[in-house]
């Protein structure tokens, strides 16, 4: 019999790096299809989407690193194969925390892939009926509106995944953001910005320095006296648009 074909996610934020494992990847004869993704995100994104038998990661990646990646595909109904790529051997002991098959050192080469695959091979991952999709098992919408964000859940411990519809607004609160969403507040990594990038699309805005709110969310819009005004949201949260906010939270009003 011949041995099964692997699917594989390989993931990098570096694009020389996520090619270079890409490439060698697809030119094994063990593996059918390899998707790429460029950050923690939208590894989360796509392995919640379908199921892979395998993801090879970074592990130092901005705003979700490999580790914290790994503690979260860990909790899916069906978790893949982890197998960590590092330019440092000081993340190696952490990476076997999480129970990576294997650690390899950039630059890659196709025999340590290969080694690596052998091992997916051997484990428990590869299953003859997969779920239709990775996040515990459950019929996740393959649409956009299922997109997702990463937050630490302090009270249980390691990480959570919060539909984007659920999130009220997003707060900047020093090297973190502060993330009040129907379920609760949590704490994630990465700046405003990034968040705004990813979610400007689907409804949310920038009213003020420090926050980014869910316009689809808002129940209540209170003018004040001087210029600016409140956002009220049904958790009674309050959430302050500034001045020169104002135009563009006029503007979205009226799209």
């Amino acid at each position: 019999m011949s041995e099964p074909a692997l699917s594989v996610l390989a993931v990098d934020d570096e694009p020389p790096q996520l090619e270079d494992l890409a490439r060698i990847l697809r030119a094994s004869p063990r593996v059918h299809e390899v998707e790429t993704a460029a950050s923690g995100h939208e590894a989360i994104v796509k392995a919640s989407r379908r199921s892979y038998d395998a993801i090879f990661l970074d592990v130092r990646m901005p705003e979700l690193d490999g580790l914290e990646l790994a503690r979260v595909l860990k909790a899916f109904a069906r978790p893949p194969a982890l197998v960590f790529v590092s330019a440092f051997d000081t993340s190696a002991v952490a990476t076997f925390e999480v129970r990576a098959l294997d650690f390899l050192m950039k630059p890659v080469t196709p025999q340590r892939v290969a080694e690596a695959l052998d091992r997916v091979l051997a484990s428990a991952a590869v299953v003859d009926e997969p779920p239709a999709n990775g996040l515990h098992g459950t019929g996740a919408d393959p649409s956009q509106e299922d997109d997702v964000m990463a937050v630490s859940n302090a009270r249980a411990g390691g990480m959570r995944l919060l539909k984007r519809s659920s999130i009220l607004y997003v707060m900047a609160y020093g090297d973190y953001l502060r993330v009040f969403a129907d379920s609760g507040r949590y704490l994630a990594r990465g700046t405003l910005a990034d968040v705004e990038r990813r979610f400007d699309a689907h409804g949310f805005l920038r009213v003020h320095r420090r926050y980014l709110a869910n316009l689809r969310r808002v129940t209540e819009i209170r003018p004040l006296l001087n210029g600016t005004a409140l956002l009220m949201f049904e958790n009674g949260g309050e959430v302050p648009v500034a001045r020169r906010h104002m135009p563009a939270l006029r503007r979205r009003l009226r799209s």
